[in-house]
């Protein structure tokens, strides 16, 4: 039932609210502090994560450290995030947890496909603007631990990304 009710409609104040967490895991991730947001609109938030999650991510490329690290611990917080939305909304089936991924995304300008064999088609995305091709797959770990958590432990794999030149993002979530 809450499935039905977020995808025709959910709260501005729902959607800050997971967006705001959506930056304290990725900022426990990379290590940082998350910025302050009081004040912004949701579309300035929205801005300000890209923003945030380019600079984190650009900062750890260019260190020395080991990218698997912060990459395991992208996966394990959003894991963790998506668990928790998949009890939140009542999830249990497959169709369920691609329908709650697709609202997740559309909120965050993201436009999401996966069909019934796993397959996915991201024909636009609000982040390719701030990303590099090495941001979106460092990233891409979020996608990766969102939608395990949601699906009960499938695995994100994209093979191409509109941030490598191509029109459309296409990947491969197993079941």
């Amino acid at each position: 039932m809450r499935l039905k009710i977020i995808q025709f409609y959910l709260p501005q104040f729902i959607k800050r609210r997971k967006l705001r967490e959506l930056f304290l895991l990725t900022a426990d991730a990379f290590g940082s502090a998350a910025p302050s947001l009081k004040g912004v609109s949701f579309e300035e938030m929205l801005t300000a994560y890209a923003l945030f999650t380019r600079e984190q991510a650009d900062y750890y490329l260019q260190s020395e450290r080991p990218l698997d690290e912060v990459s395991e611990q992208l996966f394990q917080n959003s894991f963790h995030w998506g668990q928790a939305l998949r009890k939140l909304i009542g999830v249990k089936t497959w169709d369920e947890a691609m329908a709650t991924l697709q609202v997740i995304y559309q909120v965050i300008g993201i436009d999401f496909h996966c069909d019934e064999t796993g397959h996915v088609c991201v024909q636009r995305c609000f982040f390719h603007q701030y990303y590099t091709k090495e941001v979106c797959q460092l990233i891409a770990a979020l996608d990766s631990g969102v939608a395990a958590g949601l699906a009960g432990g499938s695995n994100l794999i994209f093979t191409q990304r509109i941030t490598e030149g191509y029109q459309c993002c296409k990947g491969v979530l197993s079941r």
